[in-house]
């Protein structure tokens, strides 16, 4: 028997316009790790509307980490959360948001002078 996947790619597409748009216009290395988390908790609401406790500290954009973001504890702790992550795309979605970040993050982060002089004008 096969186990039912869920998708929430329609959730992705309906945030990805204005997320691309996010990261692609932050001056700085903390907008886009903020933009990443923002947009991973709006996601998770529309996944879990019952649940509306979603803390910025959740989930945590990882660029120099082993894995490209990481889930606090108490998150991995719920059923309900762990058993959509098991049996959903949610980890990719995650995965795709966080390299999108990633890269830009990368890119700021190799020319500071020029993210620096941004932050003051």
């Amino acid at each position: 028997m096969m186990s039912t996947q869920l998708s929430f790619t329609k959730f992705e597409n309906n945030l990805l316009p204005d997320y691309r748009h996010k990261i692609s216009t932050a001056e700085s290395t903390e907008d886009v790790k903020k933009f990443f988390v923002y947009t991973s908790i709006e996601l998770f609401r529309k996944i879990f509307p019952k649940k509306t406790d979603f803390d910025y500290g959740d989930i945590t954009l990882t660029p120099e980490g082993e894995s490209s973001f990481t889930l606090a504890e108490q998150l991995q702790a719920s059923t309900e959360f762990s058993s959509t992550w098991d049996n959903s795309d949610l980890h990719h979605i995650l995965s795709r948001l966080a390299d999108t970040a990633i890269n830009r993050y990368k890119h700021l982060k190799k020319d500071p002078a020029k993210t620096e002089a941004k932050i003051r004008r």
